[in-house]
C-alpha cells in the first residue's frame, strides 16, 4: 500500500513538472515560516502582557510590602498589600521611575483624615513611606503627654488590652505593649501602640499644616519617624502621595522569606490574607 502511494505521489509530481528537490525546499520554507510565526506570536503576547501590567500598576493598583514596624499593630513587617493609585488622582510619582512629566495632580481628590497612604519622602523622593493621615491643610497638630490634639481638641482615646507579639519597640523578641483605640473627629477609629512613657515625641510643639500638605503619623507612636520629625519627614505635599493602602494580599512572619515556599505552612500569617486595611 505504501509503495502504491509513493508511486501515485511521484506520478503527480512528475505530471506537474515539479522536482523532488523543490518539494523538499518548499516544505522546509513552510516549516521555517511557521516557526518564525510562533516566535512572533509569543513576543506579541509577552509585550501585551507587559503593557497590561504597566497600565494596572500605573493607574489602578501597585503592590508594596511593609519593611518596618512603624505602623504596628495595623500593619506588620512582612505584610504585602495593594495600594490603589486612582484614589487621589495621579502625579508624576504615579508612573514607573517617576519621570517629571508634569507638576501637581490630575483628577485629584484629597485623602480623608485617617486614611493610610503611601507617599514619597519629601526630602528623598526615591523613598516610599506608609503612614496614617492625621492632619489636613490648615490643621494644628500637637502631642501632649502622649495624647494627640487636633485643632486644640484632644482626640478621644480608649485603653485596650496590651498588644502581645513581635516587639513593636524594635528588640526582636516577643513583648507586651500598651495599646489604645483612637477616634478621630470624622469618627475613623484605629489602634495605636505606646512603647515608652514620656518619649521625646510624646510632647511636641504645635504643627500648623501648610496649604497643599498633610501631616502623617505612624500608629506605632514611639517607633515611627513621621511628620513630627520635621528634619526627616515633615509636612507631605499632596503631589507626593502615591496612593491609598487597600488590602493585604499576603503576609509572612518577620524574618521569614516569601520565596521559601516550604516554610509557608507555619510562616504565613493566614489570618491576615485578604484583610482590608483601615
Amino acid at each position: 500500500m505504501w509503495l502504491v502511494a509513493q508511486r501515485i505521489i511521484s506520478a503527480a509530481i512528475g505530471a506537474a513538472g515539479i522536482k523532488k528537490q523543490e518539494v523538499r525546499e518548499y516544505m522546509s520554507v513552510t516549516s521555517s515560516t511557521k516557526s518564525e510565526g510562533s516566535l512572533g506570536e509569543t513576543i506579541r503576547v509577552i509585550v501585551h502582557a507587559l503593557l497590561i501590567a504597566l497600565v494596572i500598576r500605573t493607574f489602578l493598583f501597585q503592590p508594596f510590602n511593609i519593611p518596618s514596624g512603624s505602623m504596628k499593630a495595623t500593619l506588620l513587617v512582612g505584610d504585602y498589600l495593594f495600594v490603589s493609585k486612582y484614589s487621589y488622582g495621579y502625579s508624576h510619582y504615579s508612573f514607573p521611575l517617576s519621570p517629571p512629566l508634569f507638576s501637581g495632580r490630575v483628577f485629584g481628590s484629597e485623602p480623608a483624615r485617617g486614611d493610610i497612604v503611601v507617599f514619597r519622602l519629601p526630602r528623598e523622593d526615591s523613598t516610599d513611606y506608609i503612614k496614617r493621615v492625621i492632619g489636613l491643610p490648615g490643621d494644628r497638630i500637637q502631642m501632649k503627654e502622649g495624647l494627640l490634639y487636633i485643632n486644640d481638641t484632644p482626640v478621644k482615646r480608649e485603653r485596650l488590652s496590651d498588644f502581645v507579639g513581635e516587639d513593636p519597640c524594635g528588640s526582636g523578641a516577643t513583648a507586651r505593649v500598651k495599646r489604645w483605640k483612637e477616634t478621630l473627629p470624622n469618627s475613623v477609629t484605629y489602634e495605636t501602640l505606646d512603647c515608652i512613657d514620656n518619649n521625646s515625641l510624646d510632647d511636641t510643639p504645635v504643627y500648623t499644616v501648610p496649604a497643599g500638605h498633610f501631616f502623617m503619623m505612624g500608629d506605632n507612636r514611639d517607633n515611627s519617624t513621621d511628620s513630627r520629625v520635621l528634619s526627616a519627614v515633615g509636612y507631605v505635599p499632596f503631589e507626593n502621595i502615591v496612593g491609598r493602602a487597600q488590602m493585604i494580599f499576603f503576609s509572612i512572619a518577620e524574618g521569614e522569606h516569601a520565596w521559601m515556599i516550604w516554610r509557608w505552612p507555619t510562616a504565613v500569617r493566614w489570618n491576615r490574607i485578604f484583610k482590608i486595611v483601615r
